[in-house]
């Protein structure tokens, strides 16, 4: 199963993303895909925020809670995971509510995926979007 960060999910609705594409293939696609309860809230204030219309901010929503096979909740046991993984990887300067993602990925056996190549990707928490595609694939 693959758990998606609001990056993916904020990428399918705005072709000018670079995972635009990757992004699309992976929600059309026949994987199962996971969020966060956070990414409801997250995918809709960057709508609301970035495109100003209430109307994309529920639609992106919906899109995330219709394509999900599950949503996975943000609990004490969760946070305290992500704290800790924040911790370890301070000199990346990650968030905790970034490493929420991580600790959810972790603990429910499934794969990250994210669009958040600095904090996520690259100290190897996550994978690409088209990584992504390209491992569920072979």
């Amino acid at each position: 199963m693959l758990l998606l960060d609001a990056n993916v999910w904020l990428a399918t609705q705005n072709a000018d993303e670079a995972d635009h594409d990757a992004a699309r293939q992976i929600i059309e696609g026949d994987q199962p895909l996971a969020a966060l309860d956070l990414t409801l809230y997250e995918v809709s204030n960057v709508a609301l925020k970035r495109w100003r219309s209430t109307v994309r901010a529920r639609e992106v929503a919906e899109l995330v809670e219709a394509a999900c096979d599950r949503i996975v909740p943000a609990d004490s046991r969760l946070m305290h995971r992500a704290i800790t993984i924040a911790r370890i990887y301070e000199e990346h300067r990650l968030s905790v509510y970034d490493a929420t993602y991580a600790a959810a990925a972790e603990a429910n056996d499934m794969v990250l995926v994210s669009g958040d190549y600095k904090d996520l990707v690259e100290p190897g928490l996550a994978l690409a979007p088209r990584a992504a595609l390209a491992a569920g694939r072979r």
